[in-house]
């Protein structure tokens, strides 16, 4: 195994979706490194320490979040020159992240009074009242045309469809949940899962019309839904429960065909295998080591 040389690091760092470009925070600094070379291909400034850095889909912008201050700096790599800086001014900023076509970032204010949609091609914005979750309740279509947004008002959680070509809401419908803790689009974006709090175990299968598909519910008592995943091909349904069981559910019925147990200790036999690296100094035996004759004799031949 081959090491690089250390290169200082105070903050995160991310490794770009082309896999080309490693982003490394250095207090306030945002070094840009080549993932081959590792030379530095951009350097840029921030007005404070960074906090957290995320790469937009076509790796070519960045952005920074700053905690201390309420403000998110963007950074080209094609155009060094051009930068972008948002500020939501006593709002705050909670948490942001990019759109699907690497053009828009959307801002979450504190205490997810609103959520902000800002163009890096027009500098032209759009807000969401009442977002439900700063870091997550946002989910875009495979396609990248529509996002899903969690929201809650009078008590009651709502979900809005935008379009991310003009950003205007297509429709709102509420959800049975009472305290809505996760959504996500299926992969073929025919259907939306959303899941209630670990307090009410509930699983919800919606169309982007509003109308519930199918609601699901393993048991009564106990803590709920710790995960939702969907498949690749959109067909299939993970949940994990609290009950540390995993529940597979089929798209055409959603039953359930499949449960696995995680269990706490794995117990023989077993094929599970495990390495252990143990760090070692190299120990050479230097006693089976010897001088042969003929390499002796050619020596010997050689000389004047």
């Amino acid at each position: 195994m081959e090491f690089t040389d250390a290169y200082k690091q105070t903050g995160p760092c991310c490794f770009s979706p082309n896999s080309r470009y490693l982003a490394v925070a250095v207090d306030y600094r945002l070094v840009i490194r080549d993932v081959v070379s590792l030379k530095v291909i951009q350097l840029y400034s921030c007005v404070d320490k960074i906090s957290y850095i995320e790469w937009a889909l076509d790796s070519e912008y960045i952005l920074c979040g700053l905690h201390k201050r309420p403000v998110v700096q963007a950074w080209s790599l094609t155009q060094p020159e051009w930068t972008c800086k948002i500020d939501e001014g006593p709002a705050g900023i909670a948490y942001a992240r990019w759109s699907p076509d690497s053009r828009h970032i959307l801002t979450t204010s504190e205490f997810q009074v609103r959520l902000t949609v800002w163009s890096l091609l027009n500098t032209a914005c759009v807000h969401v009242q009442w977002p439900k979750h700063a870091s997550k309740g946002v989910s875009f279509t495979q396609d990248g045309k529509f996002a899903a947004v969690c929201t809650r008002r009078d008590c009651k959680d709502y979900i809005n469809l935008l379009s991310c070509h003009t950003w205007e809401i297509m429709g709102t419908f509420a959800v049975d949940t009472i305290d809505l803790a996760g959504i996500e689009w299926s992969p073929d974006d025919i259907s939306i899962v959303i899941w209630d709090s670990l307090l009410e175990y509930k699983v919800l299968i919606y169309s982007p019309d509003g109308r519930c598909l199918f609601k699901y519910q393993a048991y009564e008592s106990g803590l709920g839904v710790k995960t939702v995943a969907w498949s690749p091909c959109g067909q299939f349904l993970a949940v994990g429960s609290f009950d540390q069981i995993l529940r597979a559910l089929n798209h055409l019925t959603w039953k359930t065909f499949a449960e696995f147990t995680h269990v706490t200790t794995i117990r023989s036999p077993c094929n599970a295998v495990v390495f252990k690296e143990v760090d070692e100094p190299l120990q050479l035996d230097m006693s089976e080591l010897y001088l042969s004759d003929n390499f002796l004799h050619n020596i010997q031949g050689n000389c004047p």
